[in-house]
């Protein structure tokens, strides 16, 4: 027997967010640069060696995310969205499944990033919720060391 109720977006959603102390061009540029992006991304430990990355609307992300335990994590996105400066939203299509978007938000004094994952039933967020909450803060940790790098 199949469970009907319905779920909100809330739960199936992971929103992680962050005021970054520098102007959104830069956080653009992090992001649109395939060298600095594999710099930052991922939790604490992982590297990247990237496939391909066509970040326009129908265009593929392909990276392996090494952990430091050895493993390989292969990966593939596909872009839907590019509102630059604003925003940018792609669907994992690799497991585990979801939408991410992604909004450059100025505040006073820097840009908040805010990662709203969207998964496609609660139970698959569930699975990964834990791991997701701490390996995103990482990675905001990661991003905040690679602006200070382009920092002028």
């Amino acid at each position: 027997m199949t469970d009907s109720t319905p779920t909100s977006a809330a739960d199936r959603e992971i929103v992680s967010s962050r005021v970054f102390d520098a102007p959104r061009e830069r956080l653009l540029k992090a992001w649109r640069d395939p060298a600095q992006l594999a710099a930052w991304w991922g939790p604490k430990g992982f590297t990247n060696t990237f496939h391909e990355f066509d970040l326009r609307p129908g265009g593929v992300w392909r990276f392996v995310m090494h952990g430091p335990d050895g493993v390989d994590y292969p990966n593939e996105s596909v872009f839907l969205e590019v509102v630059e400066p604003e925003r940018i939203v792609f669907q994992h299509v690799s497991g585990p499944r979801f939408q991410m978007t992604v909004t450059f938000t100025e505040e006073a004094g820097g840009t908040r990033l805010e990662w709203r994952m969207l998964f496609e039933s609660a139970a698959e967020c569930d699975k990964v919720r834990a791991v997701c909450v701490e390996a995103n803060e990482q990675n905001f940790d990661r991003l905040q060391a690679q602006l200070a790098k382009l920092a002028p």
